[in-house]
């Protein structure tokens, strides 16, 4: 097929939009002067303005049932069909997720060749569709996709493009705070749903420790875990900077990348930390690790519990939250010490060899 216009399905937040970018880079390798256009959330817009050497348009995505990320209603899904349906793709691809409803809505768009993933009771549907590969990791679910459809999909590595904006932004916190990045760590206690947060005390509780071992310590966050980094900020020592609300995403990720560490739960941060490289702990609480941990374990250390009712679909943990409370302070604080007398060991060997 001569393909000139593509539309992808993925409505989903920042995590799962960094997992998807091997996929994307894939098909944008295969077919470099096709329009490629992004069905998401409305926060997308910096996602594709960001990677817009990989995808072209938003096409803000109204909600459906069963959809939770926006308001469930199917009331505008005809108009939103119908005005896909005029634009006449010529490839459709699902990458929302392991298929059914999410198939309905690639097929309502009327492209010529639909692709996408099939659950293991759904019909083998018309176009290029494959089982839903539950045993791998997030990017390569979406590469293993981009093979069947004939392309070449086997590089992994996550990507974060910085724009000299960004970097210019990171700077003036950087002069703001007199931030030394040689002794920076970010710890970072918010994630979307509570089930998936490891308990706020015990962040705070890990960030003094590493405070007294004499590492700067700059909690992260958005506008709406304010209150989750001042908790982090009361216990941490008189020098922790309290950063919640005051970076974009490009400042926190070019920030990220000139630090020694990460602390995080199992959320964006910690793809954004494997994107550029940044060793992290990693606390999963809730989540698939086989499908969410960052593919290289020796810099990221991810610390989980595995209790009989994981991985968990709830939002708050209607069981007493034992995958998390089942992680110990210690642990964590053992293992950042661990990945940072690696990461400074690394340092002194490489300006041996200099």
């Amino acid at each position: 097929m001569n393909i000139e216009r593509i539309v992808i399905f993925r409505a989903l937040q920042l995590g799962d939009m960094l997992c998807a970018v091997p996929a994307l880079r894939a098909l944008r390798r295969s077919h470099p002067k096709a329009h490629i256009a992004l069905v998401g959330l409305p926060w997308a817009q910096s996602f594709v303005d960001r990677y817009a050497h990989l995808v072209d348009e938003l096409i803000v995505f109204p909600g459906a049932i069963g959809f939770p990320e926006q308001e469930e209603t199917d009331a505008h899904l005809p108009g939103f069909s119908s005005t896909l349906r005029e634009r006449r793709f010529d490839l459709a691809v699902q990458l929302h997720g392991s298929g059914g409803v999410a198939n309905d809505i690639v097929e309502g768009m009327g492209a010529r060749l639909n692709a996408g993933f099939l659950k293991p009771d759904e019909a083998m549907r018309e176009g290029v569709f494959m089982p839903w590969p539950d045993a791998l990791p997030e990017p390569a679910r979406y590469t293993a996709l981009m093979q069947r459809l004939g392309m070449d999909a086997h590089d992994l590595e996550l990507e974060i493009p910085l724009t000299d904006a960004d970097i210019r932004e990171c700077d003036a916190l950087i002069d703001t705070y007199a931030i030394d990045c040689g002794k920076l760590v970010l710890v970072h206690p918010g994630a979307q749903l509570p089930s998936r947060r490891w308990p706020v005390e015990r962040f705070a509780e890990v960030a003094r420790e590493l405070s007294q071992a004499g590492w700067r310590i700059a909690v992260t966050g958005s506008a709406n875990e304010a209150p989750l980094a001042a908790r982090v900020i009361r216990d941490a020592g008189p020098r922790a900077i309290d950063l919640a609300g005051r970076t974009s995403l490009g400042s926190l990720a070019a920030l990220v990348e000139r630090s020694r560490l990460i602390v995080c739960n199992d959320t964006g941060l910690s793809h954004v930390a494997a994107a550029v490289r940044t060793p992290s702990v990693v606390i999963a609480s809730g989540s698939d690790t086989r499908r969410w941990a960052p593919l290289d374990h020796a810099r990221h250390r991810v610390l989980a519990d595995w209790p009989s009712c994981r991985p968990c679909a709830f939002r708050v943990c209607p069981y007493g939250h034992e995958c998390a409370l089942n992680v110990s302070v210690q642990s964590v604080i053992d293992a950042a010490f661990a990945q940072l007398e690696t990461t400074v060991r690394e340092e002194t060997l490489l300006h041996v060899h200099d």
